[in-house]
């Protein structure tokens, strides 16, 4: 369905600049998305059998996983799926790949040198995933969303690789720096 698919590129955007720092694009965006969204639902609302095929499914996750993804970098509270008006199943994938999107936005703090913020975030994905991993029902009813948690689950691995490498690699760098530039008044190394 036509809707679907633009609801779908519009949330990809959205995301791209919210990794932008490009807030207010990205609520247009999100917004449009939405409006996509809506068309589709009222489209669908007297087919519930297409509506059930998928389509749907997935642009509200993309939809869910857009606004998701704005909040958790903004640190602001997380929408409910009543407030995106989706889902439940969309809405917790949607959360689980948001959290994946924190790691795009945690590396680019680690090359900011703002390993604090970047831990922040780490911290998040933990949390975001520990939620996830405790709803036990079957896969056709939470939409997949095992899979979309054992994904977050090896993202969340690889970056907390990232961050302990970094972060031991900058309190290497400050104790060599200290070294070799002791305090005025006192004595080098030698």
């Amino acid at each position: 369905m036509a809707s679907c698919r633009t609801a779908i590129r519009l949330a990809g955007s959205s995301i791209r600049a919210v990794h932008r720092g490009q807030s207010e694009r990205a609520a247009a965006l999100l917004a449009d998305c939405a409006a996509a969204i809506r068309s589709a639902q009222d489209v669908l609302g007297s087919y519930p059998a297409v509506a059930h095929a998928g389509f749907l499914h997935d642009a509200e996750k993309e939809m869910a996983e857009a606004a998701l993804t704005a909040c958790l970098v903004a640190r602001r509270a997380l929408p409910s799926p009543q407030e995106l008006a989706v889902g439940v199943p969309a809405w917790l994938n949607g959360l689980a790949e948001a959290a994946s999107e924190l790691r795009r936005h945690l590396l680019d703090r680690l090359r900011e040198g703002r390993s604090e913020l970047a831990e922040d975030l780490l911290s998040t994905m933990e949390d975001v995933y520990e939620s996830l991993v405790a709803i036990d029902y079957p896969d056709a009813v939470t939409g997949g969303l095992r899979h979309s948690t054992d994904a977050l689950r090896a993202v969340l691995e690889r970056t907390r690789s990232d961050v302990t490498t970094t972060v031991l690699q900058q309190r290497l760098q400050r104790a060599i720096e200290a070294a070799l530039d002791p305090p005025a008044g006192g004595t080098g190394p030698g």
